[in-house]
């Protein structure tokens, strides 16, 4: 199933300027999402209605924010900063391409980055 969510449709923007992101739920479903260049994916994807919680908005503080991002993409990526490696110490369900999603800057260059929800996210705004 592939459903999408833009940002585009709520805030008026340039095409060039939109960043699209595949996200795979944990029942294997892709939910297109975008975002615009400086956005953080935490918010891209909560925006798509994807269960990342960001329960420190993005302040680096917790792990409930933790994506899969795929093989390919993942040097694409700024290197992880040990303070980030630490939080990912404390989040369920961590793979070596793990990284936490209000830290990762979408940007041009990450157009068609595709990322995983893991099978142990819980997001507690929806309860």
């Amino acid at each position: 199933m592939m459903l999408q969510c833009s940002r585009a449709e709520r805030r008026p923007t340039s095409e060039a300027a939109i960043v699209q992101v595949t996200f795979t739920t944990r029942d294997g479903d892709r939910i297109e999402a975008a975002g615009e260049p400086g956005d953080t994916l935490l918010g891209a994807g909560q925006a798509a209605g994807m269960p990342l919680e960001g329960t420190c908005e993005g302040q680096m503080a917790c792990s409930t924010c933790h994506v899969i991002v795929a093989h390919d993409w993942f040097d694409r990526l700024a290197p992880t900063s040990e303070e980030e490696e630490d939080m990912l110490d404390l989040a369920a369900d961590v793979r070596a391409t793990s990284r936490l999603s209000c830290q990762i800057v979408l940007d041009e260059a990450l157009d068609g980055l595709e990322v995983a929800i893991p099978g142990e996210s819980h997001d507690m705004r929806t309860r």
